[in-house]
């Protein structure tokens, strides 16, 4: 028995190991698709990620299928197997067909950059309204790759036939599929109804503090301005040497000395 546990703790403990794909096409150099995979590098390891390998695949346009083309979709099958790979990452947006394709292929976890960044979004939301904004953008990414997702199940939800006899089941013969899209369309008009009661209470703050001039320190990810509000204010601030480490709004105050005289 504590060896079982030892072993599911080890097993907890272990990164995920992924594996990075770039796609370079007409108008980008293999240089330049080499760089963006550095930073897809960076992604996966703020998630939480072990970069076993990567490779770049240069074509004059994506495959319609398997958006490398079956051939490469083969040889980085046997190298993720050799290299006991956890996750396929890509570097572009996949569709959900590709999707589906590529992990009938790879037997294994496969996703793309955006789905990547929404991850660590997820997990660096700290804030009531961060955690709302976020989860509101995975049910909009997601809703559109539902699509298919079901299919492998080939009968009606819940064991159910035309004219079912369950309760609960939300009507006669209603696929999985449809269930949960609408989970998902009722979820997202929730959300976006929270989304709105935060914005009002916020124009009800920025109304109280019309005295005051607001600043906004903008840039992209990983530039410092987490840092340089730390060196202004003394907020305090979390700061890391990381692609997307801060993802929360934060306000401080700073007083400059004759301001306004």
């Amino acid at each position: 028995m504590k060896q079982q546990l030892h072993n599911l703790k080890k097993e907890a403990e272990r990164k995920e190991r992924a594996y990075l794909v770039g796609l370079g096409l007409k108008g980008l150099s293999e240089r330049e698709v080499s760089e963006q995979l550095e930073e897809l590098a960076l992604l996966a390891d703020t998630a939480g990620a072990e970069i076993a390998g990567r490779v770049i695949q240069m074509r004059d346009a994506p495959d319609a299928k398997f958006y490398i083309g079956s051939g490469k979709a083969d040889e980085i099958k046997t190298e993720i197997e050799n290299l006991e790979v956890d996750t396929v990452i890509f570097n572009d947006d996949l569709s959900p067909s590709q999707i589906r394709n590529l992990e009938a292929v790879f037997e294994c976890k496969t996703i793309d950059r955006s789905t990547l960044i929404l991850d660590i979004f997820a997990q660096h939301a700290k804030t009531h309204e961060a955690k709302v904004a976020v989860e509101l953008a995975q049910l909009n990414y997601l809703s559109p790759r539902l699509t298919g997702m079901w299919t492998h199940f080939g009968q009606q939800s819940m064991g159910v036939s035309a004219g079912g006899n369950r309760i609960g089941t939300r009507g006669p013969g209603e696929t999985q599929l449809e269930i949960d899209k609408r989970i998902v369309k009722k979820r997202a008009a929730e959300l976006k109804d929270k989304l709105d009661d935060i914005e009002r209470q916020r124009a009800q703050m920025k109304k109280q503090r019309s005295k005051l001039l607001r600043v906004s320190l903008v840039g992209y990810t990983n530039v410092g301005k987490s840092t340089l509000l730390n060196s202004l204010t003394k907020g305090g601030v979390y700061a890391a040497d990381r692609l997307f480490a801060t993802l929360d709004a934060t306000t401080r105050k700073l007083f400059l000395a004759g301001f306004g005289e």
